[in-house]
């Protein structure tokens, strides 16, 4: 297994943020982020590649498009072991992407006030965090997918002891994700079941 190289980081919960970043620093693994999260970063002293830098397309749609794009899922994508994956990564300028430290839009919370409007709730529907998550973790074999911050010694250790976390660790670590992407929908699917489209004011002078 390779050494780690490029880590995308981009989080609402961003607790431990500033260390966890540094010390992937340190360990020469490059940083690209987005928005809050790669402000935080920078404000901690740690070097950042934006994400619209990386790929050369910038964010758009009032943040609904970040990180969807070629580029950035080509390099979470791809099997390392497969020559196939890396003679396309080479001929478009694919370059990996090793860990991804991903957490997701709070819609929970913003469903939780009494006073969430329809239109809230949609904007707080994350559509880039759960695709980069799951593209992650089925590409366990070759990429670190993170959730959790209470995850993030037992990574930087491994990194520290071999270059890379163990086929192990990182099995573990996807089925956490798909733990989370699954209650993430079930929460989503059930509070829009509960909309009355026939009284809420969104649908209001729809035909």
């Amino acid at each position: 297994m390779k050494k780690v190289e490029r880590a995308l980081i981009s989080l609402t919960d961003k607790s431990g943020i500033e260390g966890f970043a540094k010390a992937l620093t340190e360990l020469g693994v490059e940083i690209l982020s987005t928005g809050g999260t790669a402000k935080k970063m920078r404000d901690a002293g740690v070097e950042v590649t934006d994400v619209a830098d990386f790929t050369g397309f910038p964010e758009m749609l009032d943040g609904r498009v970040k990180t969807l794009h070629p580029l950035v899922h080509g390099g979470i994508l791809n099997q390392r072991d497969n020559p196939d994956h890396q003679k396309q990564c080479q001929e478009h300028n694919i370059r990996d992407i090793d860990i991804v430290a991903v957490n997701l839009y709070a819609f929970e919370k913003t469903v939780a006030d009494p006073n969430c409007s329809l239109a809230d709730a949609i904007e707080n529907i994350d559509i880039g965090g759960p695709t980069l998550l799951r593209a992650s973790a089925k590409n366990f074999r070759d990429v670190t997918v993170i959730v959790d911050p209470a995850d993030y010694d037992q990574v930087l250790a491994e990194i520290r002891k071999t270059g890379n976390t163990t086929l192990k660790t990182r099995f573990r670590l996807a089925v956490k994700v798909f733990q989370l992407t699954s209650s993430y929908d079930t929460t989503i699917a059930d509070w829009l079941a509960r909309i009355d489209v026939d009284t809420n004011p969104y649908f209001a002078g729809e035909e």
